[in-house]
């Protein structure tokens, strides 16, 4: 039997996804969650075959999750589901450690596909995406240098993304379980790092950056 998480911020959507796995016989909903920090920490709780998670969520987004999942978790196989068909966002999914990317709307039988392929140890991506595309791409981005984002620590990630989402300091300590202080210096170090000075700034960054997504 394969254990499955499902983290999405869509009730609707976690709910359907869960009524498909559990319709399969050889899979089982262990778990779900509704934003990237409570997505984190239940994988390292239950520790399960697979996690099958939504690129843009509150707390924290899903390519961090994944990040984090490979270090607390390195069993877990991560099956993105995205609106993005984008050939970074592949690209800086599977740099993260992702199994498996498929795009929302999507027929359903494809997150089944998606998830059993990785369970297998095998990677998949969905139609229309190419893996041949793909490795082109990546042999296109050569040695590049690092982003300011690639240049934070985890913890300073964390922080920027609950902050970009409207979080208070008191409630981003309470949220990660440390002090306010310790937010404080993190924060300051993540502004430094990406060249910010205000709020406003954080915002702008966000939205350029899919961190917050763009209203339509």
């Amino acid at each position: 039997m394969t254990r499955v998480v499902v983290a999405d911020d869509h009730e609707v959507v976690r709910r359907g996804l869960g009524a498909l796995i559990n319709a399969e016989a050889d899979l089982e909903i262990v778990g779900e969650a509704d934003d990237g920090v409570a997505a984190a920490h239940l994988v390292e709780q239950v520790k399960p075959d697979v996690l099958v998670l939504d690129l843009m969520m509150g707390g924290m987004n899903g390519l961090e999750v994944a990040r984090q999942v490979r270090r607390s978790s390195p069993d877990t196989a991560i099956v993105v589901l995205s609106m993005y068909d984008n050939e970074a966002y592949v690209v800086e999914a599977l740099d993260a450690g992702v199994m498996a990317y498929v795009l929302k709307g999507s027929p359903t039988e494809e997150v089944v596909r998606a998830i059993r392929q990785v369970a297998q140890g095998h990677r998949y991506l969905a139609p229309p995406l190419s893996e041949r595309a793909i490795e082109a791409y990546v042999q296109k981005l050569g040695e590049a240098p690092q982003t300011p984002y690639q240049r934070l620590t985890g913890r300073e990630r964390e922080v920027l993304h609950l902050a970009a989402h409207g979080s208070t300091n008191a409630e981003i300590a309470d949220r990660l379980c440390i002090s306010r202080r310790t937010v404080e210096v993190h924060r300051s170090n993540m502004m430094r790092k990406l060249g910010l000075n205000t709020q406003t700034d954080l915002i702008r960054y966000a939205l350029e950056t899919g961190i917050l997504p763009r209203q339509s």
